[in-house]
């Protein structure tokens, strides 16, 4: 049992930089190094890359980290947690070791296994969003469970220098090491629900730094270019002190930390995790000097019968086209050229999107009708099940360079297969994780 345990996040999402991570794992003194790099969507589609070719299906940016990250772990004596399994841990974990072997490494990599629910729907089951059966959206292609701390616990009890998942919920990854460390009882609600707090403050790597949090007229935030990522001291009775490597840029606030605690949150009585009920309304946050924060107080009650199983289906195909419009006219120009596709072509397509790019794409017309920008760049978009008729829509941009009206240019076209994503729950019985040891 230890006093504290220092841990770091060096990613944040799938597409993260890699920068941060080895200055972390460098500099950082840090007992673990989480990259947290699954999202809703990345999972359903890295199904999809596993189904064309069964030797991927994990995160592709993790041959890039690990080539630089494997010599700092074991220089540094860090472990490293990481859910870039996504759809296929094992073999993300096969190459982790074949890397190591060709770097005369040594190390052991405790893979997580059992997220993967796909075979046990049967298309009955309600989804969470639209309240019918989940057969009902198309063609399921993934189905994957949100697991806790009871699957990460046994890989960190063997000696693997390594952890490597696929779906486990946010918090889950920085919660295990806690305990384990530091000696909690699992059972322990409120303590975990203080660390849950700890690891949701974590989990998005550069936010609470002050990445997404800045803006340059009411909250500036200097050394963007080489923005640091956060660690964590986290103490027995559930307290945590978070700061970023000296010399890195951005910031660690109460401000910086007040957004990413409500980020994502629905009701912040109740926050359900696999490990526990958090509620967030009774966190204290204390400045204790530049760039370091004192986090405190928060508390839970116990964990749900049921996990969140986030199910991948097949959505069809996107049909995209742009096109641009600049000077006298722009406005009116990029309006007529909407309005002659969408009489062409809008009536063959299940959903149709017009944006008007600079003018009303992210808030609408009525936020935007006394504007008079000089360029415009004038999006199409249709959604349907046949891809051929994806084609058409940027076909039809295009041929408005000649059709009319003047002066349209650098047009593009995409089309693009979507994977959408709705949610369930399951019985956390029906769930059997485990753990394989490579190494």
């Amino acid at each position: 049992m230890k006093e504290k345990i220092r841990i770091g996040c060096g990613a944040g999402f799938s597409g993260d930089r890699i920068e941060p991570a080895l200055v972390l794992t460098e500099k950082g003194k840090l007992g673990y190094l989480v990259l947290e790099c699954l999202a809703e969507r990345t999972i359903a589609l890295a199904q999809k890359r596993k189904q064309q070719d069964p030797r991927l299906g994990y995160d592709p940016l993790l041959e890039r980290r690990m080539e630089e990250l494997l010599p700092l772990l074991v220089k540094n004596n860090t472990r490293l947690i990481t859910n870039m399994g996504a759809a296929n841990p094992m073999a993300a974990a096969q190459k982790i070791m074949d890397m190591a072997k060709k770097k005369n490494i040594h190390i052991k990599v405790a893979v997580v296994l059992g997220d993967d629910v796909f075979d046990q729907l049967n298309g009955d089951e309600i989804s969470l969003e639209g309240g019918k059966p989940i057969k009902s959206y198309g063609n399921l292609i993934s189905a994957n469970a949100y697991l806790g701390i009871d699957a990460l616990l046994p890989a960190l009890q063997s000696d693997a220098q390594v952890i490597i998942t696929g779906r486990v919920a946010d918090p889950s990854l920085f919660l295990a090491p806690m305990i384990f460390e530091l000696g909690w009882d699992p059972h322990n609600f409120d303590l975990l629900g203080k660390g849950t707090v700890i690891g949701h403050l974590l989990e998005c790597a550069g936010q609470i730094t002050g990445g997404y949090f800045a803006d340059p007229v009411t909250k500036p935030v200097e050394g963007m270019e080489k923005l640091g990522h956060p660690y964590v001291d986290v103490f027995q009775d559930g307290s945590g002190i978070i700061s970023k490597v000296e010399g890195t840029g951005g910031q660690v606030t109460i401000r910086t930390a007040k957004e990413q605690l409500l980020y994502e949150v629905i009701d912040p009585f109740n926050y359900f995790t696999p490990d526990v009920i958090a509620d967030f309304s009774t966190v204290i946050l204390e400045q204790l000097e530049a760039d370091k924060i004192r986090v405190d107080g928060g508390n839970g009650k116990v964990r749900p019968d049921k996990l969140k199983v986030s199910v991948g289906y097949q959505a069809g195909y996107i049909g995209e086209g742009e096109i641009s419009y600049a000077g006298a006219h722009a406005k009116e120009r990029a309006i007529m050229a909407g309005e002659i596709i969408e009489k062409r072509i809008k009536h063959f397509f299940d959903e149709f999107r017009i944006d008007y790019i600079g003018l009303s794409a992210l808030h609408g017309h009525e936020l935007s009708a006394s504007c008079n920008p000089y360029e415009i760049r004038l999006r199409v978009v249709g959604r349907t099940a046949d891809k051929e008729k994806a084609l058409w829509v940027g076909e039809e941009v295009e041929a408005l360079y000649t059709n009319g009206p003047a002066g349209g240019g650098g047009a593009r076209k995409n089309v693009q297969e979507i994977v959408g994503v709705i949610s369930i729950l399951m019985d956390r019985e029906k769930l059997n994780p485990e753990i394989e040891i490579l190494g």
